[in-house]
C-alpha cells in the first residue's frame, strides 16, 4: 500500500528575522546617542535641584530635595508653582508649543506623525520647562520631559545623517530609552517601555540599537549617579497561597484609580479648553491648583522620591498616607491638564506606593512596604497599559527579585480592568484628541505566514504574441462560460518556447480601439514587476505597494521581484500564476475567521446515550458555536 501527500514548499530563502548589516551601523551611532541621553539627564535632575533649593530653601546647591520637607511660609507654597507656571505658559507660547505635556505623547507623535522628526530647540526647551515646572513644586516626574529630550538628541544626531525614517525612529527611541535608564538605573524596563510604547515594532534592526543605547546609558549613570537601586528594601518576604488572591485584588483596585485618575486628568484638559482665556495662562492656573494642594499636604509637591521610599519601605505613617493619596491624585490630575511640562511615572510610583500603604493596613502582612510595591505595580500597569514594564520597573526600582510573581499577577490584574474599562490610556487620550490613532495591539502579520501559492490563480489566459489586438480583446469580451479571462486582468505573452512579458487589459482595449492589428508582442510589459509562488503574501504587498499595483505575475524564480523600486528582470521563467490585491485581503478574511468563529472540536460521548440525543447535542453544539 502506498501513501501520497501534497510536496512540501521550499521556504530555506526565508528567515526568522529581516535584519541587515545596516542594523550595526545604527548600533554604532546609537552607542553615542546612549551617553549623550546620560549627560541630559544627569543635567535634568541636577537642573531640578538647583530650582528647587533657590525657590524653597534659598541656596545655590544641585542635589534632589523635597519642596515640601521644610518649614515654608503658606504664601511660598502657594505662589511657587503659580509662578512655575507662568514661566512655562511664556516658554510654551514664545519657543515651543511641544513643550506642553507630560513627554510620551509628544514623543509617540514625532514618530508616528512626524517622521520622527524633533526640533532642536525642543531638546533645550522641554528639560529648560520641566525643571521650573518640578523645582517650583509641580507634583510631576522627570521622566517623561528625559524621554522626550533624549528622543529630541538622538532625533538631531539622526537628521545629521543620511538615514531613513525608520533608522530616524530608532536613533529617538535610543535617545529616549537611554534617558530612561540613566534617570532611574533600571535598564530592562527602559528597554521594554521602548518596545511597548515607542518603538511599535519588535524587530533586531531597532531592538539591538536601543539596547546598546541603554546599556552606554545606564554605565554612564553608574559613574554620574551611582549603581544602586533607587528604594532599595531587603526586608524578608513571608509569601503564602492567600498573598496571591488578595494581589488579584490590590491589582483591581489599583486599575480603579489609575482609570479615575486618568479620565481626571482629560475632565481637567476639557475644563481648561472652555476657559475664556489663552492656554499660555493655563499652566499658572494649574500651578494654583498644586499650591493648594501643597498647603493641605506639602509632601505631595514636588518628585517625591523620598515619600516613595518611605512607603516602599513601609517608613509611613497612616495619615500622611490618606493625605499624600488624595492630595497627589488631584493635583497631579488636574495640573497635568493645564498643560504644563511634567512626567508621569514617578507620580504614578507615589500614587500607587500610598494605596498599596494603605492596603497594608487592611491586608495580612507580607513584609515591610510590599503591598505598597504591588499596588505601585498595579496602578503602572493600569495607567501606562503595560503590565510588563511596570513588573520591570518594579523589581529594578527595589531589587525585590523575591516579589516577582506577586507583582506579575497585580500588574496583569490591573492591566485586564483598565482595557476593559478604558479605550485608551492618559498616554495615547491626547493623540485621539488630536485626530490620530494607534494601535498597541502586537501580532503576527497573516500575511506573513501565507504564501502567495496558497491564494494565487493559476488557471491563466495567455497570448500568442503574433495575435492581433482586436482578436484578443474580442477573446476577453465574449469569455463564454469562462469568466476566469475576465477577472485576471493581466495576460501573460508568450513567444517561441520562452515568456516574453505581460499585457494590461488597458492597453488591449487601447489598441482595440486605435490599431486593431497591431500584435499583442509589440504591446508587452517585458519586465514586470513579479513575485514568487513561495514568497509571502506580505512580501507581495510590499511590491505592489512600492510600485502602484495591484496584480502581479508569480513567476517560477524564488527570489523574484525584491522590492528595489524598480522592475525586475523577467528572465525566460514562465508565469505560473497571478495574485491579486483581492486574494491578499481573502488572507487576512482567513485570519478573521480564525478569529470569530468558534466551533467545539472535541467533544464528551455520554455512554449510552441514544443517536437522538447525540443528534441534538451536535445541533447544540453547532448553535453555540455561531458568532
Amino acid at each position: 500500500m502506498s501513501t501520497s501527500s501534497s510536496p512540501v514548499r521550499d521556504v530555506r530563502h526565508l528567515g526568522d528575522f529581516t535584519a541587515t548589516a545596516r542594523m550595526l551601523t545604527i548600533t554604532g551611532i546609537a552607542l553615542p546617542v546612549g551617553l549623550l541621553s546620560a549627560g541630559l539627564a544627569w543635567a535634568l535632575l541636577r537642573l531640578i535641584g538647583l530650582i528647587t533649593n533657590a525657590v524653597f530653601y534659598q541656596r545655590l546647591a544641585t542635589s534632589l530635595v523635597a519642596p515640601g520637607s521644610g518649614s515654608h511660609p503658606a504664601w511660598l507654597l502657594l505662589l511657587a508653582p503659580v509662578a512655575g507656571g507662568l514661566v512655562i505658559g511664556l516658554m510654551a507660547r514664545y519657543g515651543s508649543e511641544k513643550i506642553r505635556g507630560h513627554g510620551m505623547p509628544e514623543a509617540i507623535e514625532a514618530i508616528l506623525m512626524g517622521g520622527s522628526k524633533v526640533q532642536p530647540r525642543v531638546a533645550v526647551l522641554k528639560p529648560v520647562s520641566a525643571a521650573v515646572a518640578i523645582g517650583t513644586g509641580g507634583p510631576f516626574g522627570a521622566e517623561g520631559p528625559i524621554i522626550m529630550t533624549g528622543g529630541a538628541a538622538g532625533s538631531i544626531v539622526a537628521q545629521f545623517l543620511h538615514l531613513t525614517a525608520d533608522e530616524r525612529k530608532t536613533l529617538l527611541v535610543a535617545g529616549a530609552a537611554g534617558g530612561m535608564a540613566a534617570t532611574f538605573n533600571a535598564p530592562l524596563a527602559s528597554i521594554l517601555l521602548a518596545a511597548e510604547l515607542l518603538l511599535f515594532e519588535f524587530r533586531p534592526r531597532s531592538l539591538v540599537p536601543v539596547t546598546a543605547s541603554v546599556a552606554v546609558a545606564t554605565v554612564a549613570r553608574g559613574a554620574l549617579l551611582g549603581h544602586g537601586a533607587i528604594f532599595l528594601n531587603t526586608a524578608p518576604l513571608h509569601l503564602v497561597w492567600s498573598t496571591y488572591p488578595l494581589c488579584v485584588v490590590s491589582g483591581v483596585v489599583s486599575a480603579l484609580l489609575a482609570v479615575a485618575a486618568t479620565l481626571l486628568v482629560y475632565a481637567s484638559e476639557d475644563a481648561f479648553r472652555r476657559l475664556p482665556i489663552h492656554w499660555m495662562w493655563w499652566p499658572a492656573i494649574g500651578g494654583l491648583v498644586v499650591g493648594i494642594g501643597g498647603l493641605i499636604q506639602p509632601r505631595a509637591l514636588g518628585v517625591g522620591y523620598d515619600v516613595i521610599d518611605a512607603e516602599l519601605t513601609g517608613r509611613i505613617a497612616l495619615g500622611a498616607v490618606v493625605g499624600i493619596l488624595v492630595v497627589k491624585t488631584l493635583i497631579w490630575s488636574l495640573s497635568l491638564g493645564s498643560g504644563t511640562s511634567g512626567g508621569v511615572l514617578a507620580p504614578m510610583f507615589m500614587i500607587g506606593g500610598a494605596l498599596g500603604a494603605l492596603e497594608a493596613h487592611v491586608f495580612p502582612s507580607v513584609g515591610l512596604g510590599f503591598w505598597a510595591l504591588i499596588a505601585l505595580a498595579g496602578v503602572l500597569g493600569g495607567v501606562m497599559r503595560s503590565p510588563l514594564t511596570g513588573v520591570v520597573f518594579a523589581l529594578e526600582l527595589t531589587h525585590r527579585f523575591d516579589a516577582l510573581l506577586p507583582l506579575v499577577v497585580a500588574a496583569t490584574s490591573a492591566y485586564a480592568v483598565s482595557v476593559l474599562l478604558l479605550k485608551r490610556s492618559v498616554l495615547t487620550e491626547k493623540i485621539a484628541r488630536r485626530g490620530y490613532h494607534l494601535s498597541r495591539e502586537y501580532d503576527v502579520d497573516p500575511l506573513e505566514i501565507m504564501f502567495v501559492s496558497e491564494v494565487m490563480t493559476t488557471r491563466l489566459v495567455e497570448f500568442d504574441h503574433d495575435l492581433d489586438a482586436a482578436t484578443a480583446y474580442q477573446a476577453l469580451t465574449n469569455p463564454g462560460d469562462d469568466y476566469a479571462a475576465w477577472r485576471q486582468q493581466l495576460y501573460p505573452v508568450v513567444g517561441p518556447g520562452e515568456t516574453v512579458g505581460v499585457v494590461t487589459r488597458g492597453a488591449l482595449y487601447h489598441a482595440h480601439s486605435t490599431s486593431p492589428s497591431a500584435p499583442v508582442g509589440s504591446l508587452v510589459v517585458r519586465s514586470p514587476v513579479t513575485t514568487g509562488a513561495d514568497q509571502t503574501l506580505r512580501h507581495a504587498a510590499e511590491l505592489m505597494a512600492a510600485h502602484n499595483v495591484t496584480t502581479l505575475p508569480v513567476r517560477e524564480t524564488r527570489d523574484a521581484g525584491e522590492v528595489t523600486g524598480t522592475a525586475t528582470d523577467t528572465g525566460t521563467d514562465a508565469i505560473t500564476g497571478i495574485v491579486t490585491l483581492p486574494q491578499l485581503l481573502g488572507g487576512r478574511a482567513r485570519d478573521q475567521q480564525e478569529a470569530r468563529e468558534r466551533e467545539r472540536v472535541l467533544q464528551v460521548r455520554l455512554i449510552g446515550r441514544t443517536p437522538a440525543g447525540r443528534a441534538a447535542g451536535r445541533a447544540a453544539g453547532r448553535a453555540a458555536a455561531r458568532p
